[in-house]
């Protein structure tokens, strides 16, 4: 029997409470699917500060980088507001990212049938929406240097950020779109804001040459940044990949999420660059969705994005892609029928809580697993 290592780090807010509910998932997975998931707990964000005075202690790190994967809910809140920007919340999501080298982020956009009417968007426009958008995650203007704010002699204070890439970094993260796009419809948008950024035109340039050097079979089109915005709340269907840095696929991904008709809709995966010796990855798997601390302890968060991310978790690091389209469609099934979470219920219509929808999904996987 296989058997992989996860480390769990619900963090804070309703991340412990959808964190339960991949815990139900993982429970039926290693009854029935015939491999084995060993799990570890462990703390993260403001939880970790509350105990530890760090977002993430140097411990948790090595935990996570022997883990086969690391399935990560959500950190921060009003409550760490006031403490020091280096070990804020936050701080322990980026470490994460930055240690283990996660630079490709995959968010889905995917509207499901049953809730194309939850969606601020027509009908027309969102429904079979199945699109994906490739965050470039270890670059740019989150992670440039110099990152500061200092006062002047006249006494103004400044403060300076700084977008940051190399051939390199663009080349790798181009590859892993074009890969993508290739098992899916074959179509790649790149986007960045070339017309005002020296570091978009730089993106501009590499992605070509990445193109017309290894993938010339695949339609690659470019397009800046907040015209993609625009478009993805036009006709968000004429997309299949789209590719970009940091800043603008941190945007662009949250716009995709109110296609789908809520933000606790959307799972991700960061991935690292597979090991030359054994194929495997480092990765981490997250829901977009943040720590929603107006809901926190009420039991009335949904834990669709949570178990989603799992579902990419199976896909990605196990290579289980049956187990993968099972979650999926215990998903799509469980809408199907009805079942909403708050977020997802329609005026007057009657929610379940954080539980009851996690183990609908569970029900419903072991009913499709017959």
């Amino acid at each position: 029997m296989a058997s992989y290592n996860l480390l769990l780090l619900p963090g804070d807010g309703i991340g412990p409470e959808v964190m339960a509910e991949v815990e139900r998932v993982i429970r039926w997975l290693d009854a029935n699917s015939g491999v084995h998931f060993e799990t570890e707990t462990d703390l993260v964000g403001g939880s970790a500060y509350d105990v530890h005075g760090v977002a993430i202690t140097d411990e948790t790190m090595k935990t996570a980088m022997a883990a086969d994967a690391v399935i990560f809910g959500a950190v921060g809140g009003p409550k760490w507001d006031a403490v020091p920007y280096e070990v804020r919340p936050e701080a322990g999501l980026l470490r994460l990212r930055k240690d283990l080298e996660l630079f490709a982020n995959l968010r889905p956009a995917i509207c499901y049938p049953a809730l194309a009417d939850a969606s601020s968007l027509k009908r027309e426009v969102v429904e079979g929406l199945d699109i994906l958008i490739l965050r470039e995650l270890t670059g740019g203007v989150y992670f440039g240097e110099p990152k500061e704010i200092v006062t002047l002699e006249n006494g103004e204070k400044r403060a300076v950020d700084t977008q940051v890439y190399t051939t390199h970094e663009i080349e790798r993260i181009a590859r892993v779109a074009f890969e993508l796009a290739r098992a899916r419809r074959n179509k790649v948008t790149s986007m960045e804001k070339r017309n005002v950024m020296r570091s978009g035109v730089l993106w501009n340039q590499v992605v070509t040459a990445v193109h017309k050097a290894e993938y010339p079979d695949v339609q690659l089109e470019h397009m800046l940044a907040d015209a993609g915005g625009m478009q993805l709340v036009r006709w968000p269907k004429q997309f299949d990949v789209i590719v970009t840095d940091n800043l603008f696929g941190d945007m662009l991904s949250d716009v995709a999420a109110m296609l789908t008709g809520s933000l606790g809709m959307l799972p991700s995966a960061s991935l690292g660059a597979p090991d030359p010796a054994t194929g495997k990855r480092k990765a981490l798997y997250e829901p977009v969705h943040g720590s929603a601390p107006d809901i926190a302890g009420k039991g009335i968060a949904n834990p669709i994005a949570m178990i989603a991310s799992l579902g990419m978790a199976l896909r990605y690091s196990f290579d289980m892609g049956e187990a993968a389209d099972l979650v999926d469609g215990a998903i799509a099934d469980v809408l199907a029928s009805g079942t909403r979470t708050a977020d997802l219920a329609a005026k007057g219509q009657n929610s379940v809580s954080t539980r009851e929808m996690g183990e609908a999904i569970v029900k419903a996987m072991a009913k499709r697993a017959g």
